[in-house]
């Protein structure tokens, strides 16, 4: 009985995916909840399991076929049985193989063949013969030959593999292209970019945050946080986080969206996080984010890299968000202009922390310095609102217990 295997149910926001990549072929083996397939849509990467034991029947959509919600992608045959493997056969084909020998190391060779292999610079002894009774003939020796030849081709193979999303490596100096089709999600990042440029008025506004007594904090009580949450360390991007939705209480339209000719004002504060992954950047959403601790941050932070790693992030995981903070320090970055996700209203950028001397009551002092940056639409958010939150996030790192009390 032959299973339909379906695509899953995009929600409202995906209108379709493209086949990624199918683990199993034709005729082989698969068990219940064993994955099959995985559909690449605009945000995550879904995978499709088996219903039933049985053998992957037809398989209607390649990869790299367009699926809409629910298509059928091929068939299991329920109860059927893998196509036997030829690799049973191997010892006896092997033994039939084996060059017959004249001599201790002198197999019964075509003389083409015995020639070639001369020629060549290859040892018939190691040349399996497929000829009758296992005499080894000229295209015997010209398979090994092209063997030989691809064998130092094969030996970088060992390497780890790249990553398929990857930009390709080419070879220095050779004048070479490579054309490979983006990926759904770094085509709809695309997208989305150019129509945040076209559609918002986006300005840019900065400032710089002194990040020593978060620095201290952090140094104090890191072990002690660790033991006490289970493991969870305690970083930078939960003070981040923390400061910005104290800020966003305070600029209720800097956590709204534009809707037509409304405005939506959010009253929570989901926070996404901008984590870089294989497929690219992907900003999976902290829900909630005014009504969490510091563990739990990290932890749902820790969570978001893991899954984006392994390529585990769900739909709901990516979906929404009030407003968004990126770190672009983690890679080194001084300073930037982050561009907002629609319909978004506003997003921070974080960045490198570096030792700078600074003009403190009359004195030069080196303090551990950070640029932030706020970029935000202008036809949301005025230009005295976007400084002052950026300021109050300031203050509120630079005084961290201002986010205790509530100041």
């Amino acid at each position: 009985m032959a299973i339909e295997i379906k695509a899953p149910t995009f929600p409202e926001s995906v209108a379709d995916g493209t086949v990624a990549t199918w683990h199993k072929k034709p005729g082989d083996a698969v068990k219940r909840d064993e994955l099959i397939v995985d559909i690449e849509t605009d945000k995550v990467v879904m995978e499709v399991l088996a219903t039933t034991d049985g053998v992957l029947g037809a398989i209607v959509k390649n990869e790299g076929d367009t699926v809409l919600s629910d298509e059928v992608l091929g068939s299991i045959e329920e109860g059927g049985t893998a196509a036997a493997a030829p690799a049973a056969a191997a010892p006896a084909a092997a033994q039939a193989a084996a060059p017959a020998v004249a001599g201790d190391d002198d197999p019964v060779a075509a003389p083409a063949a015995r020639k070639l292999a001369e020629e060549s610079g290859i040892s018939l002894a190691s040349v399996a013969g497929t000829g009758k009774g296992g005499r080894v003939t000229k295209e015997d020796v010209v398979a090994a030959v092209a063997a030989k030849k691809a064998a130092p081709a094969a030996a970088p193979a060992a390497k780890p593999a790249a990553s398929t999303t990857a930009a390709p490596m080419l070879a220095a100096g050779d004048r070479v292209e490579k054309r490979v089709p983006m990926t759904r999600l770094r085509a709809k990042v695309a997208e989305r970019l150019v129509e945040a440029q076209s559609n918002m008025a986006m300005l840019t506004t900065f400032n710089e945050v002194d990040m020593t007594e978060v620095m201290a904090l952090r140094s104090k009580y890191k072990d002690l946080f660790e033991k006490s949450n289970n493991g969870v360390r305690l970083g930078f991007m939960s003070f981040f986080v923390k400061a910005t939705t104290e800020a966003l209480k305070r600029f209720p339209a800097v956590n709204a969206s534009i809707d037509g000719t409304d405005i939506v004002y959010h009253g929570y504060a989901d926070i996404g996080v901008a984590v870089s992954s294989d497929r690219g950047l992907v900003v999976p959403v902290l829900r909630n984010a005014e009504l969490m601790s510091l563990a739990e941050i990290e932890g749902g932070i820790a969570t978001f890299g893991k899954k984006a790693r392994d390529g585990k992030l769900s739909m709901d995981d990516m979906t929404g968000g009030t407003f968004t903070i990126t770190n672009g320090g983690t890679f080194g970055s001084m300073m930037s202009t982050p561009i907002v996700n629609p319909p978004q209203a506003a997003i921070l950028g974080m960045h490198n922390i570096l030792q700078r001397p600074m003009a403190i009551n009359g004195q030069v002092v080196i303090r551990p310095m950070m640029y932030l940056a706020l970029s935000y639409d202008h036809r949301l958010i005025d230009g005295k609102e976007a400084v002052t939150f950026l300021v109050t996030i300031k203050n509120l790192l630079e005084d961290p217990a201002r986010l205790l009390l509530d100041i």
